[in-house]
């Protein structure tokens, strides 16, 4: 991707496009979200899982169709239509075609009393049920009168579907990028993370030169990241040095971190380097207050370096899990904030090193015009002296760029900069 892209715009113009399709864990929503994506990133896979696959402690469930759901009064009138909007049925709903009354009926409806006006995202995946979600308001307008309950559903033997792009870089250790892609039409906790996380992709495949491979994940929450760890297990235990959950990163509010089971991992320190130094404020979360994919990737038995980098994070923000979270939740510049915390946070993994001093004590800078000729307090050649030696002074094979610039309290890509350079001139050599 060309950086004379408006990225922001460009990453928008998708959440839009996206944003209509009825997704689910399986079924035709999910393959044309792939298929979409597959149009603007061709190296990306889709695979099929059949259902009653086992993964762990999990089952792939029946793929789910859903071609129509609707609620009608006694004269004929639509009071409830998915064409209007895809949250109005319970996800996983099983068919019905019945009259009932409008006590039966409340027995499936669901709604937020304190949201009234909000459709509420309601799924029922492994029990099977059914149901329509409603805005409270109009709920409470409902007359006692008979209603024609219609959802034309379909519970069958199918497949689940996920995508997977494999970057290769000159190294076999890899970096984890998992979105998700499961749910119908929401904006933030939906749509920010797999359009953000298209956008990194484009731009991972546009660098002349990348150090790690990129294993690029979009799957159905949950299920999703269970059955790819099952299928993944011992090469991501082996090859895994850092990974992400992209999810809720394309509003306009704080950033959010959410560490890793451990919290001091590669992917944990570089995602809060670049919080802490280029981002005015954000919220740090425990790992007991996660509630996505890192829930699978750091458990116990598998153990995987991965953390979330956020703006809202889910849970938190009055319109999640509702027909609220609609596109103007998000923005341009929200999705363009994002990303660009995504590719720092990359670039510091890119440029990280190790590196150890060559000479015992202090090189002799001087002859290598790395030294001022005259020493003069205050001036700019000192202060660039002094970065030098602070980064000589902690360049042990110990410490990596990420921990001397925190030491040193410098910009990280200007400790890079001048590592290299050290390089160049046989005062350091990269471990």
């Amino acid at each position: 991707m060309k950086e004379s892209e408006n990225i922001g715009e460009t990453l928008y113009s998708w959440a839009k496009d996206l944003f209509p399709i009825c997704r689910s864990i399986t079924g035709p929503g999910v393959r044309d979200t792939l298929k979409y994506l597959k149009n603007i990133i061709p190296e990306l896979q889709i695979h099929s899982v059949p259902s009653g696959t086992k993964a762990f402690d999990w089952v792939v469930p029946d793929e789910w169709v859903i071609r129509n759901a609707y609620i009608e009064d006694e004269s004929g009138n639509r009071i409830v239509d998915i064409k209007e909007n895809n949250l109005h049925v319970v996800g996983y709903s099983v068919a019905i075609d019945a009259w009932m009354s409008l006590s039966n009926l409340e027995k499936h409806l669901y709604s937020l009393e304190d949201q009234p006006t909000a459709i509420p995202y309601v799924t029922s995946y492994y029990n099977r049920n059914w149901g329509f979600c409603l805005a409270h308001e109009q709920r409470l307008s409902l007359r006692d009168e008979q209603y024609h309950v219609v959802i034309d559903a379909e519970l069958k033997k199918g497949v689940m579907n996920y995508g997977e792009i494999v970057i290769k870089g000159e190294s076999s250790e890899e970096i984890l990028l998992s979105t998700y892609i499961c749910h119908p039409s929401m904006a933030n906790n939906e749509l920010s993370g797999p359009v953000v996380t298209t956008g990194i992709a484009q731009w991972i495949s546009s660098l002349e030169a990348r150090r790690y491979t990129y294993r690029i994940i979009f799957i159905p929450e949950t299920i999703g990241s269970i059955v790819y760890i099952s299928q993944h297990e011992e090469h991501l235990k082996r090859h895994t040095s850092a990974g992400y959950v992209i999810t809720c990163i394309g509003d306009d509010r704080a950033y959010s971190f959410l560490p890793s089971r451990k919290g001091n991992t590669l992917a944990d320190r570089a995602a809060e380097y670049v919080l802490n130094n280029y981002i005015d404020e954000y919220s740090r979360y425990t790992y007991l207050e996660r509630g996505s994919d890192e829930r699978q990737y750091c458990s116990p038995n598998i153990n995987l370096p991965v953390c979330s980098v956020m703006r809202s994070k889910y849970g938190t923000y009055p319109e999640y899990h509702t027909s609220l979270d609609d596109l103007s939740l998000i923005s341009p510049d929200g999705l363009r904030g994002g990303f660009n915390v995504i590719k720092k946070i990359i670039k510091v993994l890119e440029f990280n090193h190790f590196y150890k001093g060559n000479t015992s004590c202090e090189p002799q800078m001087g002859k290598r015009g790395l030294y001022p000729d005259i020493s003069v307090k205050n001036s700019s050649g000192y202060d660039e002296a002094n970065v030098i030696l602070n980064i000589l002074a902690y360049a042990d094979g110990c410490h990596d760029l990420v921990q001397i610039a925190e030491i040193i309290e410098e910009d990280f890509f200007i400790v890079h900069d001048v590592a290299r350079r050290l390089v160049t001139h046989g005062i350091l050599e990269k471990q």
